[in-house]
C-alpha cells in the first residue's frame, strides 16, 4: 500500500528524471508497470501498454543521438520543454490517482514544476557547453543525463524516500551549476558586446 509521503516521494524523483529524459523515464516505469518487477501505484499501470512502450523505445533512441550533437541538441531541448513538463505533469497525475482530488492536483503541480527546473537547468549548462569545439563534453553531460534519469527512476519504485532526497540534492547542485555557467560565458560576450563597460586599460 502505498502511502501519501511515498507517493509524494515517487513523483519527486521521477519529475526530476523526466526534466532530464522524459522518455528514458517513462520507458522505465512503463517496463516495470508490464512486467511487475515492482509495485507501482495502480495509476501508472496504463504505462506499461505496448504503443506507448514501442513510443517511447523509438523516441528515447532518437533522442540518444540528437542530444549528443552539439547545435542539435540545443534546438532538441528547447523543443521538448513543450514535451518534458506536460509528460511529467501527467504523469504525477496519475501516479496521485490515490490521492484526494486537491492532493493530486498539488502533485501534478509540484511534478510539473520539478521537471520544468531540471529541464531549465539541463538546457542552461548545455547552453554553456555547447559552444565547446570537442564534442566529448556535450557526449559526456548527455549520457550521464541518460543514465541519471533511468537509474533515479528504478531506485525511485524501490526506495523512494531516499530517491526523492537524491533528486532534491541534484537539482539544487544542478540549479548552482547552471547559474556558474551562465555568468562564466556572460562575461566574454559583454566585453565583445559592451565595450563601455570594460575598465579603461593602466598607461
Amino acid at each position: 500500500m502505498f502511502t501519501p509521503a511515498s507517493i509524494a516521494a515517487l513523483i519527486i524523483a521521477s519529475s526530476f528524471a523526466a526534466g532530464l529524459n522524459i522518455y528514458a523515464t517513462v520507458l522505465t516505469l512503463g517496463i516495470l508497470a508490464r512486467t511487475h518487477l515492482v509495485l507501482l501505484p495502480p495509476g501508472l499501470d496504463p504505462l506499461g501498454h505496448t504503443w506507448i512502450l514501442i513510443t517511447c523505445a523509438i523516441l528515447f533512441a532518437v533522442e540518444f543521438f540528437a542530444d549528443k550533437i552539439p547545435a542539435l541538441d540545443m534546438v532538441w531541448n528547447l523543443l521538448h520543454t513543450f514535451v518534458r513538463i506536460p509528460v511529467a505533469a501527467l504523469v504525477a497525475y496519475h501516479a496521485s490517482s490515490q490521492l484526494t482530488p486537491q492532493m493530486q492536483v498539488l502533485a501534478t503541480a509540484l511534478g510539473a514544476a520539478i521537471a520544468l527546473a531540471a529541464h531549465t537547468s539541463k538546457t542552461a549548462v548545455r547552453a554553456a557547453v555547447t559552444p565547446s569545439p570537442e564534442p566529448i563534453s556535450n557526449i559526456a553531460l548527455s549520457t550521464t543525463e541518460d543514465a541519471v534519469a533511468i537509474g533515479l527512476t528504478w531506485f525511485a519504485t524501490h526506495h523512494p524516500m531516499i530517491a526523492a532526497a537524491i533528486a532534491v540534492t541534484l537539482l539544487v547542485a544542478s540549479l548552482f551549476a547552471a547559474r556558474a555557467l551562465l555568468r562564466a560565458i556572460q562575461r566574454p560576450l559583454q566585453r565583445i558586446f559592451r565595450p563601455d563597460l570594460n575598465p579603461p586599460e593602466k598607461t
